[in-house]
């Protein structure tokens, strides 16, 4: 079957059993029964409580839920309360986690919901020969369609009749500029969505004009219904992060699981007659391993960053967003409203040898006659502060206005009293004014017809011939502009003999001037794009704009030097996976894309192994921004489809935003691989050191699961959350991206994890002997707790920065100093008044605090040496 547009009207009316007059009652009818209504359908919601469940489904989240109900159990069988105590604690630390996500992520997915209120709820139909307002999802194919200037497009249709009929499909193709129609067309198969001239599609405004159409897609068998349709299919993957902790969850648990089992064992050998005393150090054993504060300690790292960015004008709706914007390589980003301001604006002006768009100028008779026919030959109409129509007319009238010539005040003095209207294929618009006591006649349109039509030229104030040096000057000033990318007009006039406006022909007129414009980049993103580049990410510009045009800015802020890095849609189609994939990393700019060709780039590159980033605008963009490990939406220019799609929204629809985020989240991402590092080397020294003195002192308790508790959510979260507050290190937008499936414990961080866990572990465990050799169990069990809780105060100081401490301010945190001083406030608390004794330990006196203070400070400098092994190691 023929494509709508490659068929002509008769052929048209015939494949969908239509006419000039419309379908019958009982067509309609049959019609809807077999194809349903026009609209997108429902979306599948997911009620609040699966949302809520959802934050339960992390494997580190299913191990702390499993701790906290086996220590439960034991309180239960054994009716003790320090049991109960550690499995409530657990279970509310849980809870904590799960409500900051839930209340971070609770806008709901409602891209359909916002794709329906794109469609216009009346349509003007005719049916039986009538014409009728109907409800839009009545609508059927074979149905015909008046359009008027504001419409709104309510299906796909194939254009009948046009009469200076432009539409505004910027939020499906991209195009920055309305689109002038024609329903004589007929057009080749492979031509583009963006260059079917003779259809208008679903969603799409009528800014100027009349047209009769015919219905030939209704619903998800519209443009709009694909990107519906690839939206509900596309899903959102985890991030490198929410991987990697899932990766060490499942290690941590064969750990916990072999650890304890073996424990037991070797509890069960020393004290066969008290299995219940083995299960109970199995159990302390398994809460040691487990970094109980971890989850939550993230979350909230995330949120305050999630706070931060909201100050500076990025809104996260996906938590776990923040850090992927830390491993970003690529940012694809949509030209029109992103890179650029969305706005045509007059950027050249060609008069009389004279290229300046300087003030200064308005004196002259030229420039003066230039914005005269610029507005005066103009459609555009004033709506309270700005114009409205075309783009094209309403730069030209927002150039004059900016220079003193005032459209409303002007019409009065001169009206116009005759036009002869823009048709494509005259590719001129022609106004005629009267002018004191004559009248003038305006013209407009495509510089090489208007060029060939004038026969004299307005020069040094008087009107001379058009000589073939002067026409050829012209010609060179219009390739000029035209190299730039710019949409070029000629401005020509001439005054009638006669006072009959309807003797106006577009002959023999008058040469004034040239006129291009551009939708120009925004002043922000070419210093936007160089923090990219240096920052080791690679920005690619994806458009449904012409090539030409995308290439021009594209090399104007930077992000491509030479024609052959542009790749249009046409040419993506042509190419299979394997050559697209191969000429992938050569392309910088893709111009005339479809929606299914943002994708297909989107996922290329994610194939590749990159972390992508995807930002736009429009219903357009909104199945990459989905499909892409990172979406961000514009806040301003953004449809409610992108809005809803995106991980984050861009609050001023700034490029140089979406830079500010990537530098957040790299910050983060570092900070939460700190925090990370510091909860895994204490836990490491739980588990080495209770497994070890288990093994050499079988007949001794060494730290109750309650004592682990402790270090683990007073003395390590409050630090560790405090670690998620530093400031980012100076040179962290000078570093490359780290690659895609690099391991949170990558770089070196495995390292220093494991030298310190072992190195804290032996320290606690010198403590602990000396304890007992020389005092006794109780005091040691003491001198082993609280020199385990001092080492994370001396580590915490060190690890903070990857260089050395010593050259690091220690106060530039002001968080980190209240985090220890609470934290060490705490411990005194404990350490100083008989609450010592509710969890099993006994007072130190001067000589054993020396003992422990000089045993944990031995960390401070081993962990310097760390540094710089792992420094000279992982570079």
């Amino acid at each position: 079957m023929k494509q709508s547009y490659s068929s002509t009207i008769e052929e048209n009316l015939k494949q969908y059993n239509s006419s000039l007059d419309g379908l019958n009652s009982e067509q309609a009818k049959s019609v809807y029964e077999k194809n349903g209504p026009n609209s997108l359908g429902e979306a599948k919601k997911k009620s609040w409580i699966i949302k809520f469940l959802a934050q339960f489904k992390d494997v580190m989240i299913i191990i702390l839920l499993i701790a906290a109900a086996v220590s439960i159990g034991i309180s239960i069988a054994e009716k003790s309360t320090s049991e109960l105590v550690d499995g409530l604690i657990i279970l509310a630390i849980v809870l904590l986690n799960a409500i900051i996500g839930f209340v971070q992520e609770a806008k709901a997915e409602s891209a359909m919901e916002a794709l329906k209120k794109m469609t216009k709820p009346e349509a003007k139909v005719l049916r039986d020969g009538e014409l009728v307002k109907l409800p839009s999802t009545e609508l059927v194919v074979g149905d015909i369609v008046v359009l008027e200037a504001g419409d709104i497009v309510p299906a796909d249709v194939r254009l009948l009749e046009t009469a200076l009929f432009k539409c505004d499909e910027s939020s499906l193709t991209g195009e920055s500029k309305a689109v002038n129609k024609d329903a004589n067309l007929i057009l080749k198969e492979s031509t583009p969505l963006g260059d079917r001239k003779n259809m208008a599609f679903s969603g799409s405004t009528v800014v100027n004009g009349r047209g009769l159409a015919l219905v030939v897609g209704t619903g998800k068998n519209t443009e709009i219904g694909k990107i519906a349709k690839m939206l509900e299919e596309s899903k959102k993957e985890e991030t490198p992060l929410q991987k990697s902790i899932k990766q060490v969850g499942k290690v941590l648990t064969i750990i916990v699981l072999v650890v304890a089992a073996i424990t037991f064992v070797v509890e069960m050998f020393a004290r066969p007659d008290e299995p219940l005393e083995a299960f109970l150090t199995s159990v302390a054993i398994a809460v040691a391993a487990i970094p109980e504060s971890l989850p939550a300690v993230i979350t909230i790292i995330m949120s305050l960053g999630v706070a931060r960015l909201a100050k500076r004008k990025a809104i996260v709706k996906r938590l776990h967003a923040v850090e992927t914007l830390g491993s970003c390589e690529v940012i694809c980003s949509d030209k029109t409203g992103t890179l650029t301001q969305n706005v045509m604006t007059i950027t050249a002006l060609y008069y009389d040898g004279n290229t300046e768009l300087s003030p200064d100028a308005s004196d002259r008779i030229e420039y003066k006659l230039c914005t005269e026919i610029m507005t005066l030959c103009n459609d555009s109409k004033k709506n309270k502060n700005k114009f409205v129509g075309d783009p094209t007319e309403t730069a030209l009238c927002d150039y004059a206005l900016k220079n003193g010539f005032n459209k409303s005040k002007e019409e009065k003095l001169i009206p116009r009293v005759f036009e002869i209207p823009f048709d494509s294929v005259r590719k001129m618009h022609t106004t005629v004014h009267k002018k004191e006591d004559s009248l003038i006649q305006y013209t407009k349109g495509a510089p090489d017809i208007v060029l060939n039509r004038c026969t004299k030229i307005m020069t040094g104030g008087r009107v001379c011939e058009l000589s073939t040096e002067k026409k050829n000057e012209i010609i060179s000033a219009n390739k000029k502009m035209g190299g730039n990318a710019l949409r070029v007009l000629a401005l020509a006039y001439k005054k009638l003999r006669s006072s009959n406006p309807k003797t106006a022909t577009e002959e023999d007129l008058i040469f004034v001037g040239l006129v291009g414009m551009i939708d120009p980049p925004r002043p922000e993103v070419k210093d936007a794009v160089k923090k990219c580049l240096k920052a080791g990410i690679r920005p690619i510009m994806i458009t449904g704009d012409h090539k030409h045009t995308a290439f021009a800015i594209a090399k104007d802020i930077g992000i491509a030097k030479k024609e052959s890095e542009v790749l249009t849609g046409a040419e993506i189609d042509s190419l299979n996976d394997e050559e697209f994939l191969k000429i992938l990393p050569k392309i910088n700019v893709f111009a005339r894309v479809s929606p299914e060709n943002k994708v297909r780039i989107v996922n290329g590159l994610k194939s590749q192994g990159k972390i992508v980033a995807m930002t736009g605008d429009g219903v357009n963009d909104a199945p990459s921004i989905k499909s892409a490990n990172i979406g961000v939406g514009m806040g301003i220019t953004g449809t409610d489809v992108t809005k809803e799609v995106a991980d984050i929204i861009v609050t001023d629809d700034n490029f140089a935003t979406i830079v500010v985020a990537v530098e957040e989240g790299r910050k983060i991402y570092t900070n939460i691989t700190k925090t990370i590092q510091f909860l895994f080397s204490a836990n490491l020294a739980e588990i080495i050191s209770i497994f070890v003195a288990t093994i050499a002192f079988p007949n001794f308790i060494f730290l109750s699961p309650v004592q682990i508790l402790f270090v683990n959510l007073i003395t390590d979260s409050f630090p560790a959350i405090a670690l998620g507050l530093e400031p980012a290190e100076a040179d962290i937008m000078s570093e490359k991206p780290r690659k895609n499936g690099t391991s949170v414990f990558g770089g070196g961080m495995g390292y220093m994890v494991a030298a310190s866990g072992i190195i804290q572990a032996e320290l606690v465990l010198i403590g602990y002997t000396l304890g007992i050799k020389f005092f006794s169990a109780e005091v040691a069990m003491s001198m082993a707790f609280y020199t385990l809780n001092l080492i994370q105060f001396f580590y915490f100081v060190s690890m903070r920065v990857k260089r050395t401490a010593f050259k690091s301010n220690i106060f530039k945190n002001k968080w980190a100093v209240i985090a220890v001083a609470f934290a060490v406030g705490l411990l005194a608390i404990i350490a100083f008044t008989p609450l010592h004794t509710f969890i099993g330990l006994t007072s130190l006196n001067l000589t054993q605090w020396l003992i422990v203070i000089g045993i944990s400070a031995v960390i401070f400098p081993l962990t310097e040496l760390f540094k710089v092994i792992r420094n000279r190691a992982f570079k």
